[in-house]
């Protein structure tokens, strides 16, 4: 077996190789985007009810808070060491800073088990707050973030899952008792999206644009590597770099600066996850306790929609996703992600 050191090492390489791109890149300065003085506020819900199912990662919610990139002045509105250091790693650009407050959950699929089938993937609740750093031009988006929190019942994803369930009159999930033991969580998180303008339908004002994405992630938590895209159609492209998704999957993040009145676009994409270490398949790191055989490669397809009016923005998002531990059963698994983002 390669040792997790291995792939750990690897990836804080390619996270090195992938900032130090950004960088040679930044040589030849791309446009700037506007100032954007306004921030915005996000909620967002990810669920396998949209797809009829209850397992697996089985709910997610988030809260976020990402701020404008300049003052009523037009000055930055961060302060100057992090617009330095942004522009240090990846050239001139408008830097904005992301904070959130998540909550995932994870069962198996026979939540009615009081003693839960060990090849089956285990009960875990993951609990994080997390701070990104958001680095803009015309055509790239930059992200390096920060999160901190806790896997195991101190997450209390047995509270707010079975309390749900009493809320809408479901029945409650009995093998809580057996899931990953408390452990902390650190991660660090960077990558980049692309944005490539394909063609614009004559007469209509309808783009077609390419959302290419590189992202790296290690941690307690989760060790990846993901290569990932998001082909779109509407008006108003520009407006963002695609929708946003719970870390991990393809997420374009909550910023976004409406560039007509009513901005609107069909998704598509797909992306394809190199797996190091995940905590909520591989159990707690130096304690025994339920796990399961983790997949080294997942791959995900996705597609939804998203609206723009009058400073909100709605998006829904399908995804499939293959499987991501052996022995895991029904095919691909799939599950919905719904987001509300409101501008001050």
């Amino acid at each position: 077996m390669v040792p997790r050191s291995f792939f750990r090492n690897s990836l804080l390489a390619g996270a090195s190789i992938a900032v130090s791109a950004g960088a040679a890149v930044a040589q030849s300065p791309a446009p700037l985007p506007p100032g954007d003085p306004g921030m915005i506020v996000s909620v967002q819900i990810e669920n396998d009810v949209f797809a009829r199912t209850d397992r697996n990662y089985t709910s997610g919610i988030r809260l976020g808070w990402t701020s404008p990139s300049v003052d009523a002045a037009g000055k930055d509105y961060l302060p100057d060491f992090l617009t330095e250091f942004g522009n240090m790693l990846w050239g001139p650009g408008r830097q904005r800073l992301a904070i959130d407050f998540s909550n995932a959950i994870y069962t198996p699929k026979d939540t009615a088990a009081k003693t839960p089938d060990p090849r089956d993937r285990p009960y875990a609740g993951v609990t994080l707050g997390s701070m990104f750093l958001l680095h803009d031009t015309m055509t790239t988006r930059d992200v390096l973030g920060f999160s901190l929190g806790i896997l195991g019942p101190s997450s209390r994803g047995e509270n707010i899952q079975n309390g749900f369930h009493d809320l809408i009159g479901d029945q409650n999930s009995a093998g809580w008792h057996h899931q990953i033991k408390d452990m902390p969580i650190v991660q660090l998180v960077t990558g980049r999206t692309w944005r490539y303008e394909l063609t614009t339908a004559p007469g209509t004002g309808i783009d077609v644009d390419i959302l290419p994405s590189a992202i790296v992630g290690v941690g307690s938590l989760r060790d990846y590597a993901q290569l990932g895209f998001q082909l779109r159609i509407g008006q108003g492209l520009q407006s963002d770099f695609g929708t946003s998704r719970i870390s991990p999957g393809l997420s374009g993040s909550d910023a976004y600066t409406p560039n007509r009145d009513f901005v609107w676009y069909f998704f598509a994409g797909g992306d394809g996850q190199a797996i190091g270490w995940d905590a909520t398949l591989d159990g707690n790191s130096f304690q025994s306790g339920p796990h399961v055989t983790r997949q080294p490669f997942v791959g995900e397809l996705e597609g939804g929609l998203a609206i723009i009016y009058k400073g909100v923005r709605i998006t829904y998002t399908h995804i499939a996703q293959t499987q991501s531990f052996y022995r895991q059963r029904s095919g691909m698994f799939q599950f919905g992600s719904f987001a509300i983002s409101t501008r001050f």
